[in-house]
């Protein structure tokens, strides 16, 4: 063999082994953003009192989970598309929006500790709770248990008000509230076996019956259309009008009960006695 040919099969051989250096580094990058994205999410989601935030999230809230079923709005909703969920006495002057997540651990933290305090107001009429049920975690840690069970929400809502919050509060239970990497949510009977903890849901088969045959699908998509409008990145989310609701002296929701009542005495106003 010349010298000239050797040369010739050493160059091709060292441009063989760049070549497979380059396809392994974009590997190895693809690899670790995976694992950081990865991380991001269960960061957000064991961070305490910091909520679950996203941005720049894809259009597409349905991916075709609710393929071709017609939509139905349930009772005891208004507005376009059924997205008003409004609680307590009409007699309220002011109106507390929150914005949830049924696979959101941030949100579960927020109901578990929160939640108590804020039912107790509606119940004494100091305000309302428009409730927005969201899904945005599906797309982050893919599955469809968020759609599913605001379906399912919209099943013991058409039931009533009272049966919608109850249920809700079961599902956020820490018994009942999975890790939010676990697509539990997806499973009908699994949401069916919670609501049997309810009153008005247990044995109810109007109820179980619109749970299987996702009756109301198509409206859990448009509800978590509203997910990402006016500033909405996170849950939990709280609104009084546009302004966020907000613990004092940081950029996040009130989480624990406490921060919860000072938020809610310095925007409303000190609770009569």
């Amino acid at each position: 063999m010349s010298n000239r040919n050797n040369q010739q099969n050493k160059q091709a051989a060292r441009e063989r082994l760049r070549a497979e250096r380059e396809r392994q580094a974009k590997k190895d990058k693809t690899r670790r953003q995976l694992v950081v994205a990865g991380a991001i999410v269960v960061v957000l989601a064991i961070a305490g009192g910091v909520g679950y935030a996203v941005s720049n999230m894809s259009d597409d809230k349905d991916g075709g989970w609710a393929g071709d079923k017609a939509f139905v709005q349930p009772k005891n909703t208004t507005g376009e598309k059924g997205n008003e969920i409004v609680v307590g006495s009409p007699a309220a002057k002011e109106t507390l929006t929150v914005f949830e997540d049924p696979r959101c651990p941030s949100c579960a933290g927020f109901e578990q500790s929160a939640g108590p305090q804020l039912r107790q107001d509606v119940k004494d009429g100091r305000y309302k709770v428009r409730f927005v049920m969201v899904n945005f975690i599906d797309q982050m840690v893919p599955g469809t248990g968020s759609k599913n069970a605001v379906s399912a929400l919209g099943a013991a809502l058409n039931v009533g008000p009272d049966a919608f919050v109850e249920y809700k509060e079961a599902l956020y239970s820490p018994k009942n509230h999975p890790d939010e990497r676990d697509d539990a949510f997806a499973d009908d009977k699994k949401l069916i076996e919670i609501a049997q903890q309810v009153p008005a849901l247990k044995g109810n088969k109007d109820f179980e019956k619109n749970v299987t045959e996702g009756t109301y699908d198509k409206w859990a998509v448009e509800m978590g259309k509203l997910f990402g409008k006016d500033g909405i990145n996170g849950t939990p989310t709280l609104l009084h009008g546009d302004k966020k609701i907000l613990k004092d002296g940081s950029q996040q929701p009130p989480m624990d009960k406490d921060s919860f009542i000072a938020a809610i005495d310095k925007e409303f106003g000190p609770k009569k006695k």
